[in-house]
């Protein structure tokens, strides 16, 4: 399962940008002083709308997994991450963040973490047959080693350096290989809860690293927490959207990305999948799951306007997985034999809409959850 997300696009936007705090500006703090508080993060969370946890999923997602989230958070909006300082040489940062821009040309459409597409390659890619969790393990300390300023390769390069620059936390990217290494031997997700919990390791991951670079604009009235809010909802909205665009390249590697007891409330079972069998009632559950995905991105689409820098790029890459939403609908949901495709004359229109919308010009919209 190909995991997008905006960090590689903000890296080569932004790398020039000095370290800095993400701004208070007067924001709600309570994350910090509960943070403090709790001690017993499981029994705390698990009291849900009683505690003052930053992020709530709407269902089902791990308490220690929201945990983490808020402490990634914490540390991020105070800008609480201290490394040694790195000296890269200039020409050898140019070729490296070079580099990442022409995997991000070459291998997607839309914009990809360029060393999580090395990562990627291990589960998805033509050397798959041959990745195991062991291998995985030696990227946890390669990840070690790049936030202590010793890449191992040009791409790694790139992130150390980048690393130094911004306020980024290295538990997503631990999270992003652990959800990396649950390709390796999970298939099957019994029920929701366990599939947004892999949307977390797999985006939301590459959203908190995103907001890192981009940073929350200083004039931005947006509470810390709304605006962490939309940047998980973005990253769950961008997961859901993969998954039904690849149902049936993912089927063929013998994986599905969807709730067992969601198809089973259908009347479907996994061999529908297998055997590419579009039934109206496969229409009507693939009808449902889009719009799980449409509420998460109408809760993430004002993040782009509250982005220090970098909103245009942002807002039309979420404006684009929409589409592919819309793509499938065209297909009359019919997501096992054909994939939902944006040609790249309706991307090129999609711009100047997604400018207005980066600027505030456009109203939001807002869809009932599922």
């Amino acid at each position: 399962m190909n995991n997008y997300s905006l960090a590689s696009q903000l890296l080569h936007l932004k790398a020039a940008r000095p370290t800095a705090q993400l701004p208070e500006n007067g924001r709600d703090s309570s994350v910090h002083r509960n943070s403090k508080a709790v001690k017993s993060p499981r029994a705390e969370l698990l009291k849900g709308k009683q505690t003052n946890t930053l992020v709530q999923f709407d269902k089902g997602i791990d308490p220690l997994v929201a945990l983490h989230i808020q402490q990634v958070i914490e540390k991020q909006s105070k800008g609480l991450i201290f490394r040694k300082q790195t000296h890269f040489d200039a020409i050898t940062l140019k070729d490296a963040y070079e580099t990442c821009r022409q995997i991000c040309a070459e291998r997607s459409t839309t914009y990809y973490l360029a060393w999580g597409q090395k990562i990627d390659e291990l589960v998805d890619g033509p050397t798959a047959s041959l990745a195991t969790s062991a291998v995985l393990d030696s990227w946890d300390e390669r990840l070690e080693n790049i936030f202590d300023g010793r890449p191992e390769d040009i791409v790694d390069t790139a992130l150390s350096h980048a690393v130094q620059q911004f306020p980024l936390d290295i538990q997503p990217f631990k999270d992003l290989i652990k959800g990396m290494k649950m390709d390796t031997w999970k298939t099957r997700y019994e029920n929701y809860e366990e599939l947004v919990l892999y949307c977390y390791y797999v985006a939301v991951t590459g959203c908190l690293m995103a907001l890192s670079i981009a940073g929350i604009a200083p004039e931005s009235d947006s509470s810390t927490e709304s605006i962490y809010k939309a940047v998980v909802s973005l990253g769950i909205a961008n997961q859901l959207t993969n998954i039904l665009r690849d149902v049936g390249e993912d089927a063929s590697r013998g994986r599905i990305y969807l709730p067992q007891d969601e198809l089973k409330e259908f009347g479907l079972t996994n061999d529908d999948i297998f055997s590419s069998n579009v039934t109206e009632k496969w229409r009507e559950f693939t009808k449902m799951q889009i719009e799980r995905a449409r509420f998460y991105y109408d809760q993430g689409e004002h993040i782009a306007s509250q982005l220090d820098s970098s909103r245009w790029p942002v807002c039309a890459s979420m404006m684009l997985y929409k589409k592919i939403l819309d793509k499938i609908e065209e297909n009359n949901y019919d997501n096992l034999t054909k994939r939902a495709r944006v040609g790249n004359g309706e991307k090129l229109l999609t711009l100047p809409l997604a400018y207005g919308k980066a600027k505030g010009w456009c109203p939001r919209t807002q869809s009932s959850p599922h």
